[in-house]
C-alpha cells in the first residue's frame, strides 16, 4: 500500500494524488510491468526483422513494404543502412554532408550523445536485426529508470508511463528513452534531492545538477534545455513558498538563477566541443541536416498541412517561410507560458516551473517543423506530474494512436499503389486525425498544463 509522507518526513494528511510515495513493493510491480511493456515494443518492431538479411545486413524480403504494411517501421532498424552505422564509423569526426544535404562518414542527424549512443549499440551488431536488439538492450533501462522515478514522485500514476500504448509504439523507435530519463531526472532532483538528505539539501546546489542534467539532455535531442529557464525563475524567485533563498539574502536570487542558465549552458557545450575540435565539419553537420530540413510529408507538422498545396518541398518561399516563423513562433509561446507562469508567482508565491515547462514543451511541439510520433514519449511524463483532467490524456492517446499507426499504413498505400490520396481511405483519414488533433489538444494542454498543480512535493529526507 502507498503511504503518506509529510515535508518532514512525519506522517501527514494530503490529498491522495500530492506526495503519495509507492512502498518499495509497489515500485517493484511498476517497473515489472514498464519491463513487460518494454518487451512488447521489441516484439513489437522485431516483426519487421528477417528472416534472411543481404551482403548489407539489410532484412529481407520486401523490408521496404513490410515496415509500412505490417506497421513494425522503426528509425532504429531503417537507418542502419545510409549513415555508415553498418560500417560502425565513429560519429561525425569524418564526416560532412553532400551537396544534396545528405549525412556523410559517420554523421547521423541528432546531437552528439544520441549519435556516440547509436555507434556504441551497433559495435557487435552485423545486421539490422542485430542493431535493433543491441539498441533495445541499452534503451530498456532509460525507460525502466524513468517508470522509478516518476513512480517515487508521483505514484501509480506513473502508470500512465510504464504501460501506456506510446512506450510499446515508441520505445524503440528512435532514441528516446535517455532524453526523456534527462529531463524527468532534473525535476526529481528539484524536488526529492538525492541521498539521505533529499531535498533539504540548498535549492542552489539541486537546481546546479538539474542544470547538468538538462545540458545532457540537450546533447541527446535538444528539448530539455527549455526547461532551464522556468527552472531559473523557479530559484530566482526562493523555490517553494519563497522559502529556498540562500541564507542572508533578500530579494531576488538573481545569481542561482544565472548560475542554472551557466550550468546548462556549460554542460551542454563541455560534451560538444571534444567532437567540434576532432572534427567540426562533421559536428555540425548534424545540426544543418536539421536546419535545411524541409516541412514536408514526413514531418507530421501543422506547416506542412496548413500551408497545403504551397507546402511543397520545392517551393522555396514559403520553406524559408516556415523556417522564419516556425522558431519565432515557438520563442513568443515560450514568453507566454513564462509570464503566465510569473502572474501564477505572484498569486501563489511559488514559480510553477514544472506546469510552464509542461507548457513551453507543447508549444515545441505544436510549432516545431517536424512532429515526429515517437515525439509524444517527451510529453508523458508531463501527464504524470500535473494533475490535468483524464479526458485530455485520453483524448491525446488516441490521437496519438491514429497517427502512429495511420501514418505507416499510409505510406503503404501511397508507396505501393492503393489509395495514397489524403481524401481515400481510412489510414489517410487517421493521420488527419493525428495531425490536426494533436494540433488542437497542444493548444489546449498549453494552457492547461499553465494552470495545473503538481502530483508531487518534495521529500526531505530519502
Amino acid at each position: 500500500m502507498p503511504e503518506e509522507v509529510g515535508a518532514a518526513g512525519d506522517e501527514a494528511p494530503r490529498p491522495p494524488s500530492v506526495g503519495v510515495r509507492l512502498t518499495s513493493f509497489g515500485l517493484i510491480v511498476l517497473i515489472a510491468l514498464c519491463g513487460i511493456t518494454l518487451v512488447l515494443g521489441f516484439v513489437n518492431k522485431d516483426r519487421c526483422t528477417g528472416p534472411r538479411f543481404d551482403q548489407w545486413g539489410r532484412s529481407q524480403p520486401d523490408f521496404d513494404e513490410r515496415r509500412y504494411r505490417d506497421v513494425c517501421y522503426s528509425d532504429i532498424q531503417t537507418l542502419w543502412i545510409g549513415r555508415d552505422i553498418d560500417r560502425h564509423v565513429f560519429p561525425y569526426v569524418h564526416g560532412k554532408l553532400t551537396n544534396k544535404g545528405q549525412p556523410v562518414g559517420g554523421v547521423v542527424e541528432y546531437p552528439v550523445l544520441t549519435g556516440v549512443f547509436i555507434w556504441a549499440s551497433a559495435l557487435f551488431a552485423h545486421t539490422d536485426a542485430d542493431f535493433l536488439l543491441y539498441s533495445a538492450l541499452l534503451l530498456a533501462p532509460f525507460g525502466l529508470a524513468t517508470a522509478w522515478l516518476l513512480g517515487r514522485m508521483s505514484g501509480w500514476r506513473a502508470l500512465l508511463w510504464a504501460i501506456g500504448p506510446p512506450l510499446v509504439l515508441y520505445a524503440f523507435h528512435n532514441w528516446e528513452l535517455p532524453v526523456v530519463l534527462c529531463a524527468t531526472a532534473a525535476i526529481y532532483v528539484v524536488h526529492h534531492g538525492w541521498g539521505s538528505r533529499g531535498a533539504s539539501r540548498p535549492l542552489a546546489t539541486r537546481a546546479t545538477v538539474a542544470g547538468v542534467l538538462l545540458g545532457l539532455g540537450f546533447a541527446f535531442k535538444v528539448y530539455p534545455a527549455i526547461f532551464a529557464l522556468p527552472l531559473m525563475l523557479y530559484v530566482l524567485t526562493g523555490g517553494r513558498d519563497r522559502a529556498e533563498f540562500v541564507e542572508g539574502r533578500k530579494g531576488l536570487d538573481w545569481r542561482g538563477a544565472l548560475r542554472v542558465a551557466g550550468v546548462t549552458l556549460g554542460t551542454a557545450i563541455a560534451v560538444n566541443v571534444p567532437f567540434m575540435i576532432a572534427g567540426f565539419e562533421g559536428w555540425r553537420a548534424s545540426f544543418t541536416f536539421q536546419l535545411l530540413r524541409k516541412a514536408d510529408i514526413t514531418t507530421n507538422s501543422i506547416w506542412f498541412w496548413g500551408l497545403r498545396p504551397d507546402s511543397n518541398p520545392e517551393n522555396v518561399p514559403v520553406q524559408e517561410l516556415i523556417g522564419v516563423l516556425s522558431p519565432l513562433l515557438m520563442l513568443i509561446s515560450f514568453v507566454v507560458a513564462c509570464t503566465v507562469g510569473w502572474v501564477r508567482y505572484q498569486k501563489e508565491g511559488t514559480y510553477p516551473w514544472v506546469p510552464v515547462s509542461a507548457a513551453m514543451l507543447c508549444g515545441f511541439l505544436l510549432l516545431h517543423k517536424v512532429h515526429s510520433p515517437q515525439y509524444t514519449l517527451w510529453l508523458i511524463p508531463m501527464f504524470v506530474l500535473l494533475r490535468i483532467r483524464w479526458g485530455w490524456i485520453v483524448a491525446y492517446f488516441a490521437a496519438d494512436l491514429a497517427m502512429g499507426i495511420g501514418i505507416f499504413r499510409w505510406y503503404y498505400e501511397i508507396f505501393y499503389g492503393k489509395h495514397g490520396d489524403i481524401y481515400n481511405g481510412l489510414a489517410a483519414q487517421a493521420v488527419m486525425v493525428g495531425v490536426w488533433g494533436r494540433a488542437a489538444l497542444l493548444v489546449g494542454l498549453f494552457f492547461a498544463f499553465l494552470t495545473s498543480k503538481e502530483t508531487f512535493r518534495e521529500r526531505l529526507t530519502a
